[in-house]
Protein backbone atom coordinates (compact mmCIF):
# COMPACT_ATOMS: atom_id res chain seq x y z
CA UNK A 1 0.00 0.00 0.00
CA UNK A 2 1.47 3.37 -1.06
CA UNK A 3 0.63 6.48 0.92
CA UNK A 4 1.95 10.00 0.27
CA UNK A 5 1.63 13.30 2.11
CA UNK A 6 1.67 16.50 0.05
CA UNK A 7 0.80 19.24 2.55
CA UNK A 8 0.84 20.20 6.20
CA UNK A 9 -2.91 19.63 6.32
CA UNK A 10 -2.51 16.11 4.91
CA UNK A 11 0.30 15.49 7.41
CA UNK A 12 -1.91 16.57 10.31
CA UNK A 13 -4.80 14.41 9.09
CA UNK A 14 -2.44 11.46 8.67
CA UNK A 15 -1.08 11.85 12.20
CA UNK A 16 -4.63 11.95 13.63
CA UNK A 17 -5.44 8.73 11.73
CA UNK A 18 -2.20 7.11 12.93
CA UNK A 19 -2.97 7.96 16.56
CA UNK A 20 -6.54 6.69 16.18
CA UNK A 21 -5.28 3.35 14.89
CA UNK A 22 -2.57 3.13 17.55
CA UNK A 23 -5.12 3.80 20.28
CA UNK A 24 -7.08 0.74 19.17
CA UNK A 25 -4.10 -1.42 20.07
CA UNK A 26 -2.08 -3.54 17.67
CA UNK A 27 -3.88 -6.75 18.66
CA UNK A 28 -7.22 -5.19 17.73
CA UNK A 29 -6.25 -4.08 14.22
CA UNK A 30 -7.15 -5.95 11.07
CA UNK A 31 -4.46 -6.90 8.57
CA UNK A 32 -5.65 -4.07 6.32
CA UNK A 33 -5.44 -1.55 9.18
CA UNK A 34 -1.93 -2.74 10.04
CA UNK A 35 -0.81 -2.24 6.43
CA UNK A 36 -2.45 1.19 6.34
CA UNK A 37 -0.82 2.17 9.64
CA UNK A 38 2.59 1.09 8.38
CA UNK A 39 2.20 3.02 5.11
CA UNK A 40 0.96 6.17 6.88
CA UNK A 41 3.79 6.03 9.44
CA UNK A 42 6.38 5.68 6.66
CA UNK A 43 4.83 8.58 4.72
CA UNK A 44 4.75 10.75 7.86
CA UNK A 45 8.40 9.95 8.57
CA UNK A 46 9.38 10.84 5.00
CA UNK A 47 7.42 14.11 5.22
CA UNK A 48 9.04 14.99 8.55
CA UNK A 49 12.54 14.24 7.24
CA UNK A 50 12.28 15.84 3.81
CA UNK A 51 9.77 18.68 4.22
CA UNK A 52 9.74 19.64 7.89
CA UNK A 53 13.48 19.11 8.31
CA UNK A 54 13.14 16.88 11.36
CA UNK A 55 15.68 14.34 10.18
CA UNK A 56 17.59 13.12 13.18
CA UNK A 57 21.10 14.48 13.49
CA UNK A 58 23.83 11.88 13.54
CA UNK A 59 25.79 12.14 16.75
CA UNK A 60 29.45 12.96 16.10
CA UNK A 61 31.95 10.18 16.75
CA UNK A 62 35.16 12.19 16.34
CA UNK A 63 36.35 15.72 17.04
CA UNK A 64 36.36 16.60 13.30
CA UNK A 65 32.73 15.40 13.07
CA UNK A 66 31.85 17.54 16.10
CA UNK A 67 33.50 20.55 14.47
CA UNK A 68 31.63 19.93 11.21
CA UNK A 69 28.35 19.71 13.13
CA UNK A 70 29.03 22.95 15.02
CA UNK A 71 29.97 24.68 11.77
CA UNK A 72 26.71 23.52 10.20
CA UNK A 73 24.62 24.56 13.21
CA UNK A 74 26.20 28.01 13.29
CA UNK A 75 26.34 28.37 9.48
CA UNK A 76 30.11 28.92 9.50
CA UNK A 77 32.80 28.35 6.94
CA UNK A 78 36.20 26.95 7.85
CA UNK A 79 37.63 30.43 7.45
CA UNK A 80 35.05 31.89 9.87
CA UNK A 81 35.72 29.16 12.39
CA UNK A 82 39.50 29.56 12.16
CA UNK A 83 39.10 33.27 12.86
CA UNK A 84 36.74 32.68 15.80
CA UNK A 85 39.07 30.08 17.29
CA UNK A 86 42.11 32.32 16.72
CA UNK A 87 44.12 29.93 14.59
CA UNK A 88 45.32 29.55 11.04
CA UNK A 89 43.12 28.11 8.32
CA UNK A 90 45.73 25.49 7.49
CA UNK A 91 45.86 24.20 11.09
CA UNK A 92 42.07 23.87 11.19
CA UNK A 93 42.09 22.12 7.82
CA UNK A 94 44.74 19.66 9.00
CA UNK A 95 42.74 18.85 12.14
CA UNK A 96 39.53 18.36 10.13
CA UNK A 97 41.27 16.00 7.70
CA UNK A 98 43.01 14.05 10.46
CA UNK A 99 46.53 15.08 9.43
CA UNK A 100 47.06 16.80 12.77
CA UNK A 101 45.91 15.97 16.28
CA UNK A 102 44.06 18.68 18.20
CA UNK A 103 46.19 20.31 20.90
CA UNK A 104 45.05 21.62 24.29
CA UNK A 105 44.68 25.29 23.23
CA UNK A 106 42.56 24.16 20.26
CA UNK A 107 40.32 21.99 22.47
CA UNK A 108 40.00 24.83 24.96
CA UNK A 109 38.92 27.19 22.16
CA UNK A 110 36.32 24.66 20.96
CA UNK A 111 34.96 24.47 24.48
CA UNK A 112 34.86 28.24 25.05
CA UNK A 113 33.87 29.51 21.60
CA UNK A 114 31.57 26.71 20.37
CA UNK A 115 30.28 25.38 23.70
CA UNK A 116 31.63 21.94 22.84
CA UNK A 117 31.06 19.28 25.48
CA UNK A 118 34.33 19.01 27.44
CA UNK A 119 33.73 15.33 28.24
CA UNK A 120 33.36 14.58 24.53
CA UNK A 121 36.57 16.48 23.77
CA UNK A 122 38.55 14.63 26.43
CA UNK A 123 37.14 11.24 25.42
CA UNK A 124 38.05 11.72 21.76
CA UNK A 125 41.56 13.19 21.91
Amino acid sequence: MKYTINSKKAYHETMVAVYDLMNKGEANLTEEELLKLSAMAKAAEDYEDNVLGLKPVKEPQTIPELIEQKMYEKKMTQANLAEILGLGKSKLSEILTGKRKPDVPFLKALYKKLNADPAFLLDHV
